[in-house]
């Protein structure tokens, strides 16, 4: 949601930012010692962890352009497919003060703000990133998750719904196809709890913001019968990117941006807003503890925090960009950009979303742990 000139646009990224929270709410304070990011020239080179189809590719490609226009080498890595799954794989890393090589890292709010508060993260220098200051969307912040955005800065932000190969699923609709026995074998979940259980909620009828332990807990029972049928075909990251094409998932719970990289190569695959609502999320930037080029990583963030550098990748991703001033920028390159509701959405096309639950505590231990063992973890 990038200009967000709309009234009823800037109220949706508003809440979604305030829903972007975590249980570690005080993790401003936790991590209050917390190094910040030396001061230093940008140079060298550095690598960037990076989520699959989450840049524009290629020669001309905003990763191409910044090398050419800094003289910073980037390796961009695409390693990371879950959130749990790719902290699991740098926490030990993380607690020996490595970050395994990594100056950026790209994960959800509510694990930015996890990993804060455990010491495995860098605070900010904004002296060097004016673009960030001047560009962020107002909106954007102050999330519960990082109130004063120490050490995340939006990556991009986006909704959870159903992908579909609309030629082997026509018609679908609604997340209760996915327990639609029609479909039996042909579907796929998401590993991220904070996305198939509140989705699960939702085709129950209950409201996840409101949703008591018991509710909870029968719609992991709900997902739980769904695997051990075999309705269920697989628990995906970003894995139903492969799948989709290929026909073995017909109907995948996944991530807006990614509909629109597959559906490039195949028009049959389409992003469908279920009509029970979907999830709002946010990604952020961050800069691990152990770094070996910090510099260079914030040279990077104020980099794509330009407009123009932003508007190439909101024209390849189509998520939800966090900067200022793109909308005008692609209503000149491509009108149909401007008005896409997956970029910019409305009041009225998420009027039935949620936001990514906070779940901390006793009860949000208890659900994942329930999950885990659903999925088969």
């Amino acid at each position: 949601m990038t200009r967000w000139i709309v009234a009823a646009a800037l109220v949706v990224l508003a809440a979604l930012a305030a829903g972007c929270g975590t249980d570690e709410t005080k993790s401003a304070n936790g991590g209050e010692n917390a190094e910040v990011v030396a001061k230093g020239p940008a140079k060298g080179s550095f690598t960037f962890s990076q989520w699959p189809l989450y840049i524009d590719p290629g020669k001309k490609g905003t990763v191409a352009q910044f090398e050419k226009d800094t003289g910073i080498g980037l390796k961009y890595v695409e390693e990371i497919n879950d959130n749990d799954q790719f902290f699991g794989k740098i926490r030990p890393q993380l607690a020996r003060g490595d970050s395994g090589g990594r100056s950026l890292i790209t994960v959800s709010d509510w694990l930015a703000a996890r990993m804060d508060k455990l010491g495995y993260l860098q605070h900010f220098d904004y002296s060097k990133l004016p673009n960030v200051k001047k560009n962020m969307i107002p909106a954007l912040r102050h999330p519960a998750a990082d109130p004063n955005r120490a050490f995340t800065i939006p990556w991009q932000s986006g909704m959870t719904g159903l992908i579909v190969r609309s030629d082997l699923a026509p018609g679908v609709d609604s997340i209760n196809d996915l327990y639609d026995p029609k479909y039996k074998g042909k579907v796929s979940l998401l590993t991220e709890m904070r996305d198939s259980v509140p989705m699960t909620l939702k085709a129950m009828g209950i409201d996840p913001e409101r949703a008591t332990k018991d509710q909870w807990l029968q719609a992991v029972d709900k997902i739980a019968k769904a695997a051990d049928s075999g309705q269920i075909r697989k628990f995906t990251g970003n894995d139903y990117i492969k799948d989709l094409p290929k026909g073995d998932t017909w109907i995948a719970l996944g991530w807006s941006g990614d509909a629109i990289q597959l559906q490039k190569d195949n028009p049959n695959i389409k992003f469908v807003m279920p009509k029970e609502g979907c999830m709002l999320w946010s990604t952020s930037m961050e800069i691990p503890a152990g770094a070996p080029n910090p510099q260079a990583a914030q040279a990077f963030i104020n980099y794509v925090y330009d407009p123009k550098v932003q508007a190439d990748i909101a024209e390849w991703v189509n998520y939800v960009t966090p900067v200022r001033g793109v909308k005008a920028i692609l209503a000149k390159r491509d009108p149909a950009l401007a008005r896409s509701p997956l970029i910019f959405p409305s009041e009225r096309y998420t009027a039935n979303c949620s936001f990514e639950p906070v779940l901390g505590g006793e009860l949000g231990q208890e659900v994942t742990e329930a999950f885990q063992r659903a999925i088969g973890n």
